[in-house]
């Protein structure tokens, strides 16, 4: 037992060996891309702190994901973290495994400089988006009266460039469109449905990225934005709906009576006999202003 446990650690030492002199060598060949790809990382990181400087909170947007989905509180907005986390930590561990196992159906390096580029270009178009359409934060420490929900202003750009990792990340606010967790969710699984080999975990994997999306919206943490073909925003508290309704009602009787009124003044009539009386008095007092008048202008004696 022993010598087969000794062939096979021998056999496994030179299966690592190999490989990381292979990885290396593509890895002198493409450290460019990669290194421009995690520098990128850091670039997301700091646009996502500049926008909570810029976010200003206020009424929570109407979202179907909202009102399908029951809200989890802020006891349990760990779950969608957690769930992120392991979706994270899973993919990171499987494109090192060719440096253990026999299979092989990639090289690590190639993987990462892929993976590096989809995330960079999805990167940049969430940058992009979230500076030129900026919403209130719908998590709670985004929300008015958090005192996380606007950032006072720098006092250096140390402060800035720091981007108070990882309490910045995970307590941003005003990055909203499009998640970053769903990026990466999807960019890792999307990776390991190309390349993978396991057909029930590639299964599993949709699974979790669905699971993922459903708990960021019930942790309040994106918007799932209904069609709005129309233009127009509808609020969600019950005071601005009220007003809304009030200034609608408003509106509707003041058009119907206009179109009451419109016939009656086509025929020289007026519905309001108060309206007449004031016409009447205006008609008689621009008389004897007019009389008055001419009265002064006239010589004496004529």
């Amino acid at each position: 037992m022993a010598i087969y446990i000794a062939r096979e650690a021998s056999k496994l030492w030179r299966k690592v060996c190999a490989e990381i002199s292979v990885e290396l060598q593509l890895l002198f060949e493409k450290w460019r891309l990669l290194l421009a790809g995690l520098v990128f990382q850091y670039i997301h990181g700091l646009a996502a702190r500049g926008i909570h400087y810029l976010h200003r909170p206020g009424p929570l947007l109407q979202d179907l994901g909202f009102m399908a989905l029951p809200e989890l509180g802020q006891d349990k907005g760990y779950l969608s973290e957690s769930v992120f986390t392991f979706i994270f930590v899973s993919f990171l561990l499987w494109s090192f495994h060719p440096f253990i196992y026999h299979s092989k159906r990639f090289y690590t390096v190639l993987l990462w400089r892929r993976v590096l580029a989809f995330l960079v270009a999805s990167q940049f178009l969430r940058i992009i988006t979230f500076y030129s359409t900026q919403l209130p934060g719908p998590n709670y420490h985004c929300r008015e009266g958090s005192k996380l929900a606007t950032l006072p202003p720098p006092h250096n750009a140390l402060e800035v460039l720091l981007i108070n990792f990882p309490r910045g990340v995970l307590f941003g606010c005003g990055d909203l469109i499009f998640s970053s967790h769903m990026i990466f969710t999807l960019v890792f699984v999307r990776t390991y449905h190309k390349y993978g080999s396991k057909r029930l975990i590639k299964l599993l994997a949709w699974m979790m990225a669905i699971i993922q999306s459903l708990l960021i919206i019930a942790s309040r943490k994106h918007y799932k934005m209904p069609d709005r073909t129309n233009g127009l925003s509808l609020p969600v508290t019950v005071k601005d709906k009220d007003g809304r309704a009030k200034e609608e009602l408003h509106k509707l009787e003041k058009d119907s009576k206009m179109k009451e009124e419109f016939p009656k003044l086509l025929n020289g009539n007026t519905v309001d006999s108060t309206d007449r009386r004031q016409r009447v008095q205006m008609n008689g007092k621009h008389g004897e202003d007019v009389n008055h008048t001419l009265s002064d202008a006239t010589p004496n004696g004529t």
